[in-house]
């Protein structure tokens, strides 16, 4: 819905000759004339319908109606001024403020950060963790790592990590355990559940693994829980491919099948239109992107190689 407003040149006229109580003091001030002071508040008054001065041989006068606006105005023009100074001191300021999820924070972004602070020793990295996604109007976030399906209109949005799915679970549980030759082999294990994921049914729907009991099995709040209790041995996850990286690549999980769900989903780098194009954003930016590129060859290079012989 569209804001009315009356003319701003007369609004900030009118704020500062009603602070003043003088058209010239104001005019000294908004370095313009007295002239053009006293046009801007005829307008206003002609704008709202409202007389908000009486001019008196002694001295300007505010009226009922113009002591209940100054208030109103000098609050809305100090706030602008506040936000006007948060803003471009942040574009100059080294600290880069960045909001995350814990799941993202803890496996995929926080062993990274020595390389990321000896590569941009200028910035002094914030990383805030939380569940809920943080409004960048409040506080003083610079950007965002956001999972969904990276429909922010009111944001510039860069896609980061396109969601993979698949089941994972250590090698010394596969080397013990039951054969698994086949999806169906996964009734003989428990599943660990994230309740925040797509869940196993669609995995098991996809390969056609109809004997396997897709609800049974622990749920866990939080990816990074259920991923622990695979990487103990306590059974099979169902992982996106951006949270299982780096215990794929330290060899404390595997994929016992080469089948993935892909979607439009997944993890997204986020900011302010009018932030997009600040140096430290575009650095961390790139910085991301680049990570997100090692590990897929990381990750092609190894599932290149000979695959684990299935247990016994």
């Amino acid at each position: 819905m569209a804001r009315w407003l009356p003319s701003l040149n007369a609004m900030r006229a009118f704020e500062a000759a009603a602070r003043h109580l003088s058209f010239t003091r104001a005019a000294e001030e908004l370095h313009v004339s007295q002239g053009a002071v006293s046009h801007h508040v005829k307008t206003l008054e002609q704008q709202l319908d409202l007389k908000l001065f009486d001019r008196r041989p002694g001295g300007l006068a505010l009226t009922v109606a113009g002591a209940a606006y100054l208030p109103v105005l000098r609050d809305a023009f100090d706030r602008m001024a506040r936000g006007t100074a948060d803003i471009t001191q942040r574009r100059s300021s080294n600290i880069l403020t960045v909001s995350v999820s814990p799941n993202f924070a803890a496996r995929w972004l926080v062993h990274r950060l020595g390389d990321f602070g000896a590569a941009h020793p200028d910035i002094d990295l914030r990383v805030s963790a939380a569940m809920e996604h943080i409004d960048f109007a409040m506080g003083d976030l610079d950007v965002a790592v956001r999972h969904g399906d990276g429909r922010w209109p009111a944001l510039h949005v860069t896609p980061l990590i396109r969601e993979e799915v698949y089941p994972v679970l250590s090698p010394s549980l596969l080397e013990r355990g039951p054969a698994l030759n086949e999806p169906n082999d996964l009734r003989h294990y428990t599943l660990l559940h994230d309740v925040s994921s797509r869940g196993w049914s669609a995995w098991l729907d996809k390969v056609g693994a109809d004997t396997v009991d897709a609800e049974k099995g622990p749920f866990f709040n939080m990816t990074s829980l259920a991923l622990d209790a695979a990487v103990t041995g306590q059974g099979v996850a169902l992982a996106r491919r951006a949270l299982a990286t780096q215990d794929l690549l330290a060899g404390r999980l595997v994929r016992p099948f080469d089948i993935s769900l892909t979607s439009e989903r997944g993890y997204f780098i986020v900011c302010p239109e009018a932030s997009a194009d600040i140096p430290k954003i575009v650095r961390f930016r790139e910085w991301l992107l680049a990570e997100n590129q090692r590990d897929i060859e990381k990750l092609n290079a190894l599932y290149a190689r000979p695959a684990l012989p299935a247990s016994r």
